[in-house]
Parts: C-alpha cells; sequence; structure tokens
C-alpha cells in the first residue's frame, strides 16, 4: 500500500479535490481533476450544468461584484481613471493609477497638497496611504511606486466592505 503525502501529490490536487466537493454539494455532477502543474481541470458540462455554475459564481460574489460596479462608476465620475479594476480571487483590485488622479482621489478623501504640481510618486503614494484610512474611517490600501512607470502607482486590493466605505466617501 502507498500512502502519498502532501509532498507527494501535486499542487492541484487539493485545490481539484476541494473544486470538485463543492460542484458535488452544488448538485452538479462534474469533476475536477489536477492538471499541470498548479492546474485543475473541469470535465466536460451539460449546458445547464454550466448555467447553474455561473449562476452560483454570480450569487456568491454578488456583493463583491456590486462594489466594484459601483467603485468604477464613482471613479468615472470623478474621472479618476482605474483600467485594471477588477475582481481577482474575491477582492477588488484597483491596479495602476495616474499619480495626478491619485493625488484626486486623495485630495476627494480630505488630503490637502500643498503645490499645484503634480508630485513625485513616492510622494503620492505616501499621501494616498494616510488619506484612505481617515477618508474611509478605516480600511488600508497598498499602494506602491512602480520602477518602470515613474508616471503611475500601483493601488492594491480592498475586500467588499472597504470598497464600499470607499464608495460612501466618495459619494460625501
Amino acid at each position: 500500500m502507498t500512502v502519498m503525502t502532501s509532498a507527494d501529490s501535486a499542487p492541484g490536487d487539493a485545490a481539484a479535490a476541494e473544486l470538485s466537493a463543492a460542484l458535488r454539494e452544488a448538485g452538479l455532477p462534474v469533476a475536477a481533476t489536477s492538471g499541470a502543474g498548479e492546474h485543475v481541470r473541469l470535465d466536460h458540462l451539460e449546458a445547464s450544468d454550466a448555467r447553474q455554475l455561473a449562476r452560483l459564481i454570480r450569487s456568491g460574489t454578488k456583493r463583491t461584484l456590486k462594489a466594484a460596479r459601483a467603485l468604477r462608476e464613482i471613479c468615472e465620475a470623478y474621472r479618476i481613471d482605474l483600467p485594471e479594476l477588477r475582481v481577482r480571487q474575491g477582492r477588488i483590485t484597483l491596479g495602476v493609477c495616474r499619480l495626478d488622479d491619485a493625488v484626486r482621489l486623495a485630495r476627494l478623501l480630505g488630503a490637502s497638497w500643498p503645490g499645484a504640481d503634480v508630485p513625485e510618486a513616492a510622494a503620492v503614494r505616501d499621501l494616498l496611504v494616510q488619506a484612505f484610512p481617515g477618508g474611509t474611517g478605516g480600511g488600508v490600501l497598498r499602494v506602491s511606486v512602480r520602477e518602470d512607470d515613474p508616471g503611475v502607482v500601483e493601488l492594491g486590493a480592498v475586500d467588499a466592505r472597504t470598497a464600499r466605505r470607499l464608495i460612501g466617501a466618495l459619494r460625501f
């Protein structure tokens, strides 16, 4: 008898087993199998099962998707361009932000900037990191400077609750 340990199994085995169990619990007769490396493969889905899976995903992520959509709309209204804003792994990733847009966002969150010129990326990062918790009533936003593009900062991901607080702060 051979006993496999977690060190012996492929990285995708545990993920495939978890997904298979969740699909069975949802009443979907679909198996997930470990693929090459960390990939997981789904067996062929009947069209009705695919529609049910899509409904389950949408209902399970409804609050996060709704918050992402509202955040995108309010940022567009303020002409804050966040082209990479998307839901990823249950969180809302904001992505790259031009410096002038990041300064505008910080100002909307209550920050003041003494000069008229757009400052360098490190100063914008610090300004936004400082303004975010106070402007939203809590929460943290990771902001980093991109070495390859000094004209933008990289905004991290927030959960749906923090996104809703950000939306509320921008509305008022």
